[in-house]
């Protein structure tokens, strides 16, 4: 019988206020924040800077301490059952806070030993390895490079076997080779089933590592669904046709399409799928005479539903 919690992370009316230091005025970082993660689940976290993601994790790490609300982890309340939640994640931090006169393997054995890992049971090698940081095993931490430290963090989050990844942006400063490496890594603990979280200023990234996708903006989630959901959501397409002769002017019989001739062959058209089919303006083409060689539809961005949804929050003066 599977015992396991239907949701890795679970929480629910979150808030967080920071009290006023100084000339600095009380800020409410997180106001009625609820969010659930599905267990396995490889879920992304986008939001401007000062939404909130930092607060939220470092909520669920202890780091910080909730105002009000609940917050499970693994099915542990982070207040009632502290060192069961703390157990069952593994965070790695946007700053790259190592100390620079460890090297990765002891650096790895103590944070092992702080989570009570029997010498046996511990995979400092094995991890290191896996981020491609073996050959470095007995160097100082502060010859790394900055991508090295970067996977330092994330084998220094897993050596406890966490059950929740929490990447938070992860990327930052790391080529694209070493990300790809990352990247590889990261989806292999996740078909063994390790649920991630990732927060990421890589809109493609999200887009394209995510089953699941929450917006937060103001301190509050302001959409949360599946990415092919999401992406969804975005009643926008555009086409492009390439025509085998040279056209002067739009037709009349297109002017209902929104067309643009972006150059003397190609046509560009916008349009709603809920109001237009593409068949429709594939016939219109067709029926005013024009032939064409090459046609090309284009899905929303995950980027233009990240920012038309942030816009109207801000519009509507946040929470």
């Amino acid at each position: 019988m599977d015992n396991l919690p239907k949701n890795a992370i679970e929480i629910k009316n979150l808030c967080k206020t920071y009290k006023p230091q100084g000339k600095t005025p009380a800020k409410e970082a997180l106001k009625d924040f609820n969010l659930v993660i599905p267990r396995g689940s490889f879920f992304a976290l986008l939001g401007p800077n000062g939404a909130g993601k930092s607060t939220m994790i470092n909520i669920l790490a202890g780091l910080a301490i909730k105002t009000s609300g609940t917050a499970h982890i693994w099915g542990h309340d982070i207040t009632d059952d502290t060192r069961a939640a703390k157990r069952a994640i593994g965070v790695v931090p946007q700053e790259l806070n190592i100390d620079p006169f460890f090297t990765p393997y002891e650096m790895l054995e103590v944070q092992a030993g702080l989570y009570g890992l029997k010498k046996s049971d511990r995979r400092s090698l094995e991890i290191l390895a896996a981020m491609g940081l073996a050959d470095k095993a007995n160097s100082y931490a502060r010859t790394l490079s900055g991508g090295m430290r970067r996977r330092l963090l994330v084998a220094k989050a897993l050596v406890h076997s966490p059950q929740v990844l929490i990447l938070d942006e992860p990327t930052a400063g790391v080529d694209v080779d070493l990300r790809r490496q990352l990247w590889t890594y990261v989806r292999k603990l996740n078909a063994e089933g390790v649920t991630v979280l990732l927060t990421t200023h890589y809109l493609e990234e999200a887009q394209e590592l995510c089953d699941h996708i929450a917006i937060i903006n103001h301190g509050r989630v302001i959409a949360c669904d599946t990415t092919k959901n999401l992406m969804g959501q975005l009643d926008s397409k555009r086409m492009t046709i390439m025509l085998v002769e040279d056209l002067a002017e739009i037709p009349a019989s297109l002017s209902g399409f929104d067309a643009v001739l972006i150059n003397p062959r190609e046509l560009e058209f916008n349009y709603k799928p809920s109001r237009t089919q593409a068949s429709e303006i594939i016939s219109a083409v067709q029926n005013a005479g024009l032939k064409f060689s090459e046609l090309a539809t284009l899905e929303p961005e995950l980027e233009e539903i990240f920012l038309q949804l942030t816009n109207d929050s801000d519009q509507s003066g946040g929470p």
